[in-house]
């Protein structure tokens, strides 16, 4: 296992969360917050508790994950929200077969701690998604935004989506590349108070990102 490993944590206004997320990260994991335009004072929140801050300003999930990647130094890289639904202690897991050579990408598979974790809208269209992704060869249930892979690996996939549909096109991209992806159970708790998901808040949100993964279901080719 690797001694260290960069997590690379989109964020943006995630003042209220981050404290609690970067304070849980197991040991030899190093926080690489990458905001994306907080106006709640994230960049200086996640530098006082250890965080190094990397600056991104072109808005989008995908611009926030990519530049995060670039700027790990580590040979695993994890992503993780940075809104605290997600516990850093199950990072190792995801870790684990990579690690150990078992897999080329960890992705957690979310199961919810309670009623309204996951809102309706957000779960139907995560299925819908899923379903299309194992229609075209890709052994998944979810598309969680916590996952491990090689950096260099991730790099070299060429994802080009900087918006919602970036998970899907990586998926894609890695499964027509041969990548063994292992799905992993991870808990799925309600997000810090004071945070509002981008996606999952609002229907309006879950819409957008519904529009983000049809354009690269259309643009992106199947896996061989």
């Amino acid at each position: 296992m690797p001694t260290k490993i960069d997590v690379v944590l989109p964020c943006l206004d995630e003042a209220a969360a981050l404290p609690a997320v970067l304070t849980a990260l197991p040991p030899g994991y190093r926080a690489i917050v990458v905001d994306n335009g907080s106006r709640d004072g994230s960049p200086e929140v996640a530098a006082r508790h250890g965080a190094r801050v990397v600056h991104e300003p072109r808005r989008g999930y995908g611009a926030a994950v990519h530049t995060g990647i670039e700027a790990a130094e580590t040979e695993l890289v994890c992503v993780l929200d940075a809104d605290g639904s997600f516990a850093p202690r199950e990072l190792p897991a995801l870790v684990a077969p990579v690690a150990d050579g078992v897999a080329d990408l960890a992705v957690g598979r979310r199961r919810p701690i309670g009623v309204g974790v996951w809102p309706w809208h957000a779960r139907a269209g995560t299925a819908l998604v899923a379903a299309l992704l194992r229609h075209r060869g890709v052994p998944l249930r979810d598309l969680s935004p916590i996952r491990v892979a090689r950096r260099e690996a991730l790099l070299a996939l060429g994802v080009t989506d900087r918006a919602f549909g970036y998970p899907l096109e990586l998926l894609i991209r890695a499964a027509s590349a041969g990548w063994r992806i292992h799905e992993v159970d991870v808990t799925y708790a309600p997000r810090a108070a004071g945070t509002r998901s981008k996606v999952s808040g609002s229907v309006r949100g879950t819409l957008r990102a519904t529009r983000d993964f049809a354009a690269v279901l259309r643009t992106v080719r199947e896996p061989r």
